[in-house]
């Protein structure tokens, strides 16, 4: 009985590989398929294009050469222009389009006659600290699931980043304040964040890990706490190293667009800066508007765990097409008022021009084959998603109103693209942009309705809500 159980398993494990192979000979490159594929890309090959393609780059070859020059730069509506920054080599493009933004609605309510320029240093820093603790108290909370799951390793791939949204923006001036660029300036580590944040994350992961073997063990929770500060305060010396240790109070007097000084120089804290310059409190002033073509309109979401504080605001959205988003730009746009915005701008990009359009590179004739999806199936299956954020300052419209081209202010230097600027057609920006941030009052009333619903819960790891960078 015993042979005979031990014989029918042998077989059943025999056929069952017997199966497993036959199905990975079905699946696998064969001799006949070879030879298939061969014979049909032959018929599209070219031996001249080859030989250039062998040669050459890619974009030089697919370059519509009729798209090289930007001939119409104007625009009929445009807002008052500001100096240009350079993020250089790190992911803050969300603080420096906010802080765009911030600049100039604090320049628009003195008439332009009082400039401020932020410190990034500063508001990253407590970012990066914030992060820290979201990504230590993440784990904590879930240290009740294995180490193999979906959050807990959502937690420890990218314990800390510096990509961003407007929403963790306000947060973090409105619980650590603003200081001038001028008390903290940029640091090494801060244009160029990559071995820092490396070091950061490899700390982090540590520290998760240790916090993981205290709840194990049945640690109290104010022992846990009492670890997690101490972790905290780790992070906090690294930062300060590498950032500077964030200023406390500083003296400070306004300047005209002139640079010359306007108001008596007067002492504060960065609280009291930011109330200064900002008036009051960013969060419940806004919306933020998304264009997903996956999930209905006129629904609002919100992403688990997408936030920099611990004990902020996910990001919370109402998703519209495209024309509702398109009108409420043009209305802030019209009131000389600029708006945080995020695009897939590595698409279609001409970077010698700063140029925007659906036809400024060629791939398909070049590869002889059509690149066909939409921009649902390109978010759905990770082709297109939000990158960059910029800030949206000018629009150009045609006799009816409707939108020709767009330009945003971007933070990669004077030097790129067009003097520091995008210019994009509306035809590009239907297909690539994704957010935007726009002040409730030039919200229209059935949108903003639609925005205090109770938002449905998405989950981060989903292509479209990745942070912008």
């Amino acid at each position: 009985m015993k042979t005979l159980k031990i014989l029918s398993l042998a077989l059943c494990i025999a056929a069952t590989g017997s199966a497993m192979a036959q199905s990975k000979a079905q699946g696998g490159i064969d001799a006949a398929m070879m030879r298939q594929i061969t014979q049909q890309a032959a018929t599209t090959s070219n031996a001249a294009l080859s030989n250039a393609m062998a040669s050459n780059s890619i974009d030089d070859l697919a370059r519509n050469y009729r798209n090289n020059k930007v001939t119409d730069t104007h625009f009929s509506v445009e807002t008052p222009k500001q100096s240009i920054h350079n993020q250089r080599s790190s992911g803050r493009c969300w603080m420096y389009s906010s802080f765009n933004v911030m600049r100039a609605n604090f320049a628009r309510r003195h008439n332009d006659t009082l400039q401020v320029e932020y410190s990034h240093d500063y508001l990253f820093f407590w970012d990066q600290l914030e992060k820290a603790n979201l990504m230590l108290q993440g784990v904590i909370d879930c240290a009740d699931k294995p180490l193999d799951d979906q959050r807990v390793q959502f937690f420890f791939h990218h314990p800390i980043n510096d990509g961003g949204t407007f929403c963790g923006a306000a947060d973090l001036a409105e619980k650590y304040g603003l200081v001038p660029v001028e008390v903290q300036p940029e640091t090494y580590s801060a244009e160029r964040t990559s071995r820092m944040s490396q070091l950061l994350s490899s700390k982090l992961r540590e520290q998760g890990l240790e916090l993981r073997k205290m709840v194990a063990a049945g640690k109290s929770g104010a022992a846990i706490k009492q670890r997690k500060t101490e972790m905290l305060a780790e992070i906090y010396r690294m930062l300060s190293l590498s950032l500077g240790e964030p200023i406390k109070s500083f003296t400070y007097a306004f300047k005209n667009k002139d640079g010359k000084t306007v108001t008596p120089a007067r002492t504060y804290t960065p609280q009291e800066f930011y109330r200064e310059t900002q008036g009051g409190p960013i969060n419940g002033t806004f919306i933020m508007a998304m264009n997903d073509p996956r999930r209905e309109y006129y629904k609002t979401y919100e992403v688990e765990w997408d936030r920099h504080t611990y004990d902020g605001h996910n990001w919370c959205y109402i998703n519209l097409p495209m024309e509702d988003i398109a009108q409420m730009a043009i209305a802030s746009l019209q009131d000389s008022t600029k708006l945080y915005s995020s695009y897939d701008v590595g698409k279609q990009l001409n970077r010698d021009n700063g140029y925007l359009s659906l036809d400024n590179f060629d791939y398909g004739t070049l590869f002889g084959t059509k690149f066909g999806m939409n921009k649902a199936d390109r978010i759905a299956t990770f082709d297109s998603g939000s990158t960059h954020a910029m800030t949206l300052t000018a629009v150009d419209l045609d006799a009816n109103g409707k939108p020709i081209k767009w330009k945003v202010e971007n933070s990669w230097g004077a030097d790129s693209g067009h003097k520091g600027y995008i210019i994009m057609t509306n035809d590009w920006f239907n297909e690539y942009a994704f957010r935007l941030v726009v002040d409730k009052k030039y919200v229209p009333e059935r949108i903003l309705k639609a925005s205090q619903q109770k938002p449905i819960m998405v989950m981060p790891e989903d292509p479209l809500f990745q942070e912008d960078w």
